[in-house]
């Protein structure tokens, strides 16, 4: 599977890394798809660009394979959509890890994983569909993602938390072990999770009183 041409959907800041990685993977970059037109970035050189998503449907579905380089922040939910898309026509997406990433041989990734350079992902764990393990996060041994998360850089999750589907852990949050957090819950920058958090929450930070 490896070895079949991609298809990148997306042209911006999270498309490039992405992009990046895949040529330090020597994948066959067939072209970028998105709606506005990439910048000019030596990232993006000589791949061409498509400027609408049915322009996937002009490829067959058995021999590409599609990485979804749309970002994820809290509240989008383009990336997912975007991935639930062509999986109802027939496409497969590439699972996406860093050459410079650790990943153990004993951890489970679904389709569409992307784990960025520096992030670590430990023994038993799992990982769910589309989920991004941005740059530096650690995933520690037995937790359990759900689908669509957004685990962003610098974030470390401990030993068997759970989470569930389009869960975003913002920059630098920690989650403490046995945590887990509910679907569309949001961990802001900087937080540490002690409690498990309901569904469709927000933690964020609490700010010092200053006199």
């Amino acid at each position: 599977m490896l070895n079949k041409p991609v298809l990148v959907i997306g042209a911006g800041g999270h498309a490039a890394v992405v992009v990046d990685i895949l040529r330090q993977l020597n994948c066959n970059i067939l072209a970028l798809v998105a709606t506005e037109q990439p910048g000019n970035h030596a990232i993006f050189a000589n791949i061409p660009w498509y400027s609408s998503d049915d322009a996937v449907l002009s490829f067959d579905k058995d021999s590409i394979l599609l990485v979804n380089g749309i970002g994820s922040l809290p509240g989008n939910n383009v990336r997912s959509k975007i991935h639930q898309k062509f999986k109802l026509l027939g496409y497969q997406f590439m699972t996406v890890i860093s050459p410079n990433a650790i990943v153990s041989e004993y951890a489970n990734l679904a389709e569409g994983v992307q784990i960025m350079p520096g992030s670590i992902v430990n023994v038993n764990a799992n990982i769910g569909e589309g989920t991004i393990l941005n740059s530096g996060s650690i995933i520690e041994h037995d937790c359990l993602i759900g689908q669509h998360n957004h685990i962003a850089p610098g974030a470390v999750l401990s030993g068997g938390v759970t989470t569930a589907d389009h869960v975003h852990i913002s920059t630098g949050a920690k989650v403490i072990q046995g945590i887990t957090i509910g679907e569309q819950s949001v961990v802001g920058a900087g937080a540490t999770v002690t409690k498990c958090l309901e569904s469709n929450k927000t933690l964020y930070v609490a700010k010092p009183f200053l006199r």
